[in-house]
């Protein structure tokens, strides 16, 4: 039996434990729909938490919604839980919090205010010869390095009005809350904005098998590619790392996120002189990024004849435009190293240009639309966002089809599966069918009503923000549906990468009869077009669709 999945009703701010609603609501959620990929561990959370009394339960989902493990006691004081030492007792028999976890100086330091620290260190403050009124700073600096001892608040300060407590249940709930979610970029705080009404999500019917994870293992195989991802980031050495990267096995979703991590982790490799390491971590990367990267390095280090065949193999697989571009440029440069008759490159289409010269510096773009703007001849400032707003209203029924892996809680604003590379072939009839209204005139119509029935409703492609009425309006009238479905069938070839790269400006003549519009990209002094940009312009000059390029100067100082 299907369901309509929508974010729980139950959940009023008015009610003050409104988040152990949504907490509880989350642990029965994945208990129903993600039971066999319980592990013990999670399990046996879920059990205990279900025998928990209602006020240890919401101190619980408080700990948890905040930030880190450790807790001072006398930071736990919330009207609605009570006394908040009655609450913990319950949590520490079952073990789901330390009573008196070992801190380390650093941790001290942390969660204890300078007076305090005077207090708790002052025998060490003397020994080091700090003063008498020693900064936190200073005592980041020069006291907490030189103490090694890690121990309970109580040995370290006696006397302490307060305990610290360790949260010991903060990675089996963030494991519970990337099965919900299928992501731990998405927190509790989803929840809370959409009762605030500063977020609404579109309500998708699902099957209850509908998750984002099939097999415990690929549960594991995110969270170990989520922590090698925040230890590259903190510093530590990709050629360790690498040696931790999981196999994805054939979950292409998690492929995707372990080729991005190699990526990342080849590009560490690079900086610091690593170029082996580099090469390894490119060529396990199956993704057109990875490629372009290895074949730039086999360039630097000389290996013009590999990289010329394994350039020229990728070019004859009718890569994407991103990679095909990049192909391009290094297959005659290649070619010239290795003494090569020249290889002749297709000449590509380029936008007209124009030169401007205004009053400055200010914003560049804001100073064209100034200069170009009319009354009969409006200039609007929409970058990325209009033509893939019009693009999210008319193929809304299509997006938002709710297909296995494509949707599986009630905080999406957009299918999981958007960058997959059978996004559209999954689709293939609904995006078909959206795509004819623009055959038969309908399509304005239809966009229209999405603008009013949808309006704030989350989606990947509509910055509401920056789409009123007037605007839409405009670029119905003005740009023509032939237009359109070029721009919208470029963007479905790919969806990541085809997004961006649109003009600054567009401007509208709606009581012209011929041209009624044109795209505007400003470029300031020393600026120069993006790849992605070029991209799109070449697109452009294949489709009739007007579009120029505006480059600024600064009127000198009089």
């Amino acid at each position: 039996m299907n369901s309509v999945l929508a974010a729980p009703a139950t959940a009023s701010l008015d009610d003050p434990l409104y988040y152990l609603t949504n907490f509880r609501y989350v642990l029965a959620w994945v208990a129903e729909r993600h039971g066999d990929l319980l592990g013990a561990e999670e399990a046996a959370f879920l059990d205990a938490f279900d025998t928990l009394p209602r006020p240890s339960q919401a101190l619980l989902a408080r700990m948890v919604m905040r930030k880190g493990e450790l807790f001072r006691t006398d930071k736990l004081d919330y009207a609605e839980i009570g006394d908040p030492h009655q609450a913990l007792a319950p949590l520490f028999a079952a073990g789901l919090v330390e009573p008196a976890p070992a801190l380390g100086a650093a941790e001290l330091v942390h969660h204890l205010r300078l007076p305090e620290l005077k207090l708790a260190l002052i025998d060490a403050i003397r020994a080091a010869g700090l003063g008498a009124s020693p900064s936190k700073k200073t005592l980041v600096e020069h006291l907490a390095p030189t103490l090694d001892a890690v121990q309970p608040l109580a040995h370290w300060w006696c006397e302490a009005p307060f305990a610290i407590v360790r949260l010991t249940v903060m990675a089996v709930c963030d494991r519970l809350r990337l099965m919900f979610f299928g992501n731990l970029r998405q927190d509790w705080a989803e929840f809370v904005l959409t009762e605030l009404g500063r977020q609404r999500f579109e309500p998708v019917v699902l099957a209850p098998n509908a998750r984002a994870f099939q097999r415990h293992d690929e549960v594991s195989t995110y969270l170990t590619l989520h922590g090698l991802r925040e230890r590259l980031g903190d510093g530590e050495a990709p050629a360790a790392l690498y040696e931790l990267v999981p196999p994805a096995g054939d979950n292409r979703w998690l492929a995707a996120r372990r080729n991005r991590l190699l990526v990342s982790l080849g590009r560490e490799a690079e900086r610091g002189g690593d170029t082996p390491l580099a090469l390894a971590c490119y060529q396990r990367a199956a993704s057109g990024d990875a490629r372009i990267r290895a074949l730039r390095l086999l360039e630097r280090l000389g290996e013009h004849r590999r990289a010329l065949a394994l350039a020229e193999n990728a070019l004859a697989g009718a890569p994407r435009d991103s990679e095909r571009q990049a192909l391009e440029r290094l297959v005659p440069r290649l070619a010239r190293r290795l003494g090569g008759p020249p290889v002749k490159r297709d000449r590509r289409a380029s936008a007209p240009e124009r030169v401007l010269t205004l009053p400055g510096p200010q914003p560049v773009e804001r100073a064209v639309a100034e200069h170009l703007s009319a009354p009969s001849a409006p200039v609007y400032y929409v970058e990325n966002t209009l033509i893939t707003a019009l693009f999210g209203l008319l193929l809304w029924p299509a997006l938002f089809k709710p297909l296995p892996g494509a949707f599986f809680h009630p905080f999406h604003s957009a299918p999981a599966d958007l960058y997959r590379e059978d996004f559209v072939e999954a689709r293939r009839d609904e995006i078909d069918t959206c795509l004819a209204l623009l055959d038969d005139g309908t399509h304005a119509g239809v966009i229209r009503d999405a603008f009013r029935q949808k309006h704030g409703t989350a989606s990947a492609f509509v910055h509401w923000a920056a789409l009123d009425e007037t605007l839409l309006e405009l670029a119905l009238a003005c740009l023509p549906a032939a237009h359109l479905r070029a721009l919208f069938e470029r963007l479905l070839e790919d969806l990541r990468h085809n997004r961006a790269g649109f003009p600054d400006l567009i401007q509208f003549f709606p009581d012209e009869l011929g041209t009624r519009y044109r795209m505007i990209e400003v470029k300031g002094p020393g600026d120069r077009l993006q790849d992605n940009q070029r991209r799109w312009l070449e697109h452009f000059a294949r489709h009739d669709i007007p579009v120029e390029v505006c480059h600024v100067r600064w009127q000198s100082a009089p």
